[in-house]
């Protein structure tokens, strides 16, 4: 994967030096070939792994994981140009440009943070930053760092993204469900091609609440509440873990202190956050810019182009009820699922990890690393279950969307299909048992951590 991602992965426009050079489109033809085998092999090895660790088998998961990231570590951008973004916001910011206000595209040549902007994707060249200003402090450090050269820009980042997997390797192993666990959550060749490969934020939000969440669990909620407030500061969908952190703390102190208590240090360290950033509170009004970008993915939104198109000249209008009330919906299985952990029906951390999915299934943006939100909390808990299995399936098959160049061809979709129709084969004839599902009442979570 990483020697095709030098022809055929996303490379930088201007600033990629002789390594990260564009090569020409048969270069990039037989770079794309070598990656999609590399992926297939990682793909295979990991299933595999999985199978014989249902089966009993253990040890060798961090192992493996350090020899799988180590050739990623210096390749290009791979599956996704979304770092050139976080790099050109970054400069934007340090420049004093409202980050909230504008995209990339008004940085000029010659302009701090201009080459990054250059390969910035088209839908995102005009679009605000949806992220929250943690993350934009961040990426204004590593474009002070770097001075906005795009190489060691995305190298530094990249660093970032191995934080955030060893913070998620150490939450998740909190959680005390064993090699297993890892594999799902962070030996997941999901993670790996867009965290490591990609450099997603993602991977850091989703460390930052779940090490929230494991805190919580073991009766530190106030340090959980307020990292998962830097989860928060990273992506807003982090915010779904206090509704369920605040289900931890009322089912011990009672239910008021539950649903205040948690909130507020969160939203402490969100107005804190958005007061040093100096980028101040625009990123309340630029969490639904993403939804205005189609994704194929995102159900609510074909369903209502479909719609749409069969009822009207306009179909827009159609399309937005449609994700409302995706989104309302969504809502309402996230607080059914809160519900039921409060009452005892559900562990809370299985709860929040089935009421991710919830919402990145409804919601009206998709892409295929969303599904990791969902699938490194199910992991922590639940690795060996029915849900479980069927998260792997979905990763190795989503992992196949995307291109290394970023991309998304049509072929990409029939290979995911493939691999979505080899998995339900695998589903039917070797189920997994339903061990640690969590399904019927479940014990406070603090319990079984100090089993472990």
């Amino acid at each position: 994967m990483a020697a095709g991602g030098y022809a055929a992965g996303s490379l930088p426009v201007l600033g990629g030096g002789g390594l990260w050079a564009p090569r020409g489109s048969a270069a990039e033809t037989v770079g794309a070939v070598v990656a999609a085998l590399g992926l297939t092999l990682l793909v295979a090895a990991w299933w595999r792994y999985g199978v014989l660790l249902a089966r009993g088998a253990a040890g060798g998961v961090l192992g493996t994981l350090a020899a799988w990231c180590a050739p990623l570590l210096v390749a290009p951008p791979l599956h996704s140009a979304d770092v050139y973004s976080y790099i050109a916001q970054g400069a934007m910011v340090l420049e004093g440009y409202d980050v909230y206000g504008a995209g990339p595209s008004v940085l000029g040549p010659g302009e701090l943070g201009a080459d990054a902007a250059a390969s910035v994707g088209g839908n995102w060249t005009d679009t605000p930053a949806p992220y929250g200003p943690a993350f934009l402090l961040l990426a204004e450090a590593v474009v002070k760092l770097t001075g906005g050269a795009v190489v060691p820009a995305v190298l530094l980042l990249r660093l970032v993204a191995l934080g955030s997997l060893a913070l998620l390797v150490w939450a998740v192993r909190g959680f005390g469900r064993g090699d297993g666990a890892l594999w799902l959550a962070v030996l997941n060749p999901l993670l790996l091609v867009h965290v490591v490969g990609g450099i997603h934020n993602d991977g850091l939000m989703a460390g930052l609440m779940l090490a929230g969440v494991l805190l919580a669990v073991r009766g530190r909620w106030v340090l959980g509440s307020a990292l998962v407030g830097c989860a928060v500061m990273v992506k807003s969908p982090a915010a779904v873990a206090l509704l369920f952190i605040a289900v931890v703390v009322a089912r011990r102190g009672g239910l008021l202190k539950g649903l205040v208590l948690p909130p507020a240090v969160a939203g402490a360290v969100a107005a804190g956050a958005s007061l040093v950033s100096g980028t101040g509170f625009g990123w309340l009004g630029t969490q639904s810019v993403a939804g205005a970008i189609h994704t194929p993915l995102s159900l609510t939104s074909d369903l209502g182009l479909a719609l749409g198109t069969l009822v009207a000249d306009d179909p827009e209008p159609v399309k937005a009820v449609v994700q409302k009330l995706g989104l309302l919906a969504a809502v309402v299985i996230i607080c059914l699922l809160a519900w039921r952990a409060y009452r005892g029906r559900i562990d809370p951390v299985l709860g929040l990890g089935y009421g991710l999915l919830a919402l990145v299934a409804l919601s009206p943006m998709v892409q295929p690393w969303y599904l990791l939100w969902g699938t490194v909390v199910v992991a922590a808990v639940a690795w060996h279950s029915r849900a479980g299995q069927v998260l792997a399936v979905l990763s190795a098959a989503l992992v196949y969307e995307t291109q290394p160049s970023g991309h998304t061809p049509w072929y990409g979709f029939v290979a995911a299909g493939l691999v979505l129709a080899l998995g339900a084969l695998w589903l039917r004839r070797d189920r997994w048992p339903s061990a640690g599902s969590g399904a019927g009442p479940a014990p406070e979570p603090a319990d079984g951590v100090r089993a472990v």
